[in-house]
């Protein structure tokens, strides 16, 4: 291995950090927009807890990669991965119970598709910092990261698709 080839491999995994990085603030961001927009919702305040913890999760993430390792970070998010997962479980059995095919039009669809995003992430997000992040994991975090903004952007254009959503969900944004 010549000298080039080291500083080529230090130069990639910066790189792959640095992106690890941006997209965690990014969901950051995401997660505190979806605490935002729970301020019309009946019931608020569960909400934005439930979308809150995740944003500071990916914060500390964006700030301080290593900071995975922590038990205090591993705790909460493996309790909030916990909690999630069960009213995951409850809303899919709902939506499924009910034999809903359009999630997106039901408020129940929408809350079962951002806790499995939270869900989803999060998992993606454990034992990050213990090891190099790797292409696999940074090239999924793209991926998810791109997806909300997306659709956050899609929803927001095409006005028909909210006409039957409930007022509290057309006014936040």
């Amino acid at each position: 291995m010549t000298m080039g080839e080291v500083c080529k491999d230090e130069t990639s995994k910066t790189w792959i950090i640095c992106v690890w990085q941006v997209c965690n603030l990014l969901m950051s961001l995401f997660f505190a927009l979806s605490t935002y927009v729970q301020i019309n919702d009946p019931d608020a305040g569960l909400w934005m807890v439930g979308y809150a913890v995740p944003a500071t999760l990916c914060l500390l993430i964006g700030l301080k990669p290593h900071v995975t390792e922590y038990l205090p970070w591993k705790r909460l998010a493996d309790l909030h991965v916990m909690i999630c997962s069960a009213v995951v479980g409850m809303l899919g059995w709902t939506l499924y119970k009910e034999r809903v095919t359009d999630i997106f039009q039901q408020e129940e669809g929408r809350e079962f598709s951002g806790l499995m995003l939270t869900v989803v992430w999060l998992l993606l997000c454990r034992h990050s910092g213990r090891d190099s992040v790797g292409m696999l994991r940074v090239s999924t975090a793209v991926a998810i990261t791109v997806f909300p903004f997306v659709a956050w952007l899609y929803y927001y254009v095409n006005k028909e698709l909210r006409s039957n959503w409930p007022s509290h969900c057309k006014t936040a944004i």
